[in-house]
């Protein structure tokens, strides 16, 4: 792991984020900074994927399945060469490819269209069992929500994946402890999540920093190592982490900053 040259990027991630979001006048600014550590991560040091050639059989592939975090996913894409980085500004408008939730059948580098929240997993659940019939070794890597977690579909689908012991999946959950709502405690109590997702038959690794590489890193060292059932990390993050103002504030959830507030963020986040 390129410790250094992972913070850089996640930085640059952020930056972008911020830019989008307030270029579209709209978007998630808060549960798509929680997560762009993780999935900076994801695709700079743990899957097997190629811009060039974005539908490789042999890829690993990666859900958005909470898809309204979705400017930190193209970000990471832009930032990977999939797409030129000019079409970010473009976040939200007619026209252009980059709309409000992921869609794969215009975004290069996008496996799977997401927006309703549950069914991302539970198609992740679907290309693992299918890549495990073609008995190719390539993952299935899927970012959830905490608040996601409250949708009935999710149970359902972690209650399969272990069901069929698909040792090929890899969940994270972006446990930044809030929802549009508030906090989860408030609006649905979730906890305790090690205890019910164990029980669900799942190889459960509490990452206590999500937003830190060294965390991350040990998180997915752990989880390699096992081999008969599916994996999926508790990461805890911050919801709008690395701008100070957003910093777990539900209220960021789905707003987009103004001129003085991008300025601010961009700022603490390094500069233009």
């Amino acid at each position: 792991m390129d410790k250094n040259m992972l913070i850089s990027k996640s930085k640059d991630v952020k930056k972008n984020i911020i830019e989008m979001i307030y270029e579209a006048k709209s978007g998630h600014p808060g549960g798509s900074l929680s997560c762009a550590d993780i999935i900076t991560y994801l695709y700079y040091n743990e899957m097997n994927v190629n811009p060039l050639d974005c539908k490789d059989e042999n890829r690993d592939r990666f859900v958005l399945s909470k898809g309204h975090a979705a400017p930190a996913l193209y970000s990471v894409l832009a930032e990977k060469g999939y797409f030129e980085k000019s079409e970010l500004l473009g976040l939200r408008k007619i026209g252009r490819i980059l709309q409000g939730h992921p869609d794969s059948k215009k975004i290069p580098g996008v496996d799977l269209s997401t927006g309703s929240l549950g069914q991302g997993i539970s198609n992740a659940v679907g290309m693992a069992l299918g890549l495990r019939y073609l008995g190719e070794k390539s993952k299935v890597y899927v970012v959830l929500g905490d608040g996601e977690l409250e949708e009935g579909i999710v149970w359902e689908a972690l209650m399969s994946a272990a069901h069929y012991k698909l040792n090929n999946l890899v969940a994270i959950i972006d446990n930044n402890g809030l929802q549009i709502d508030g906090r989860n405690e408030e609006v649905m109590e979730i906890d305790p999540l090690d205890k019910k997702l164990e029980a669900f038959g799942w190889n459960v690794v509490i990452c206590e920093d999500g937003n830190d590489f060294d965390n991350i890193d040990k998180a997915f060292k752990e989880i390699r190592l096992e081999k008969n059932k599916p994996s999926i990390i508790i990461a805890k993050t911050i919801k709008g982490k690395g701008v100070s103002f957003m910093e777990d504030k539900a209220g960021w959830h789905g707003q987009a900053p103004n001129k003085e507030e991008r300025d601010k963020a961009i700022k603490e986040l390094g500069g233009i």
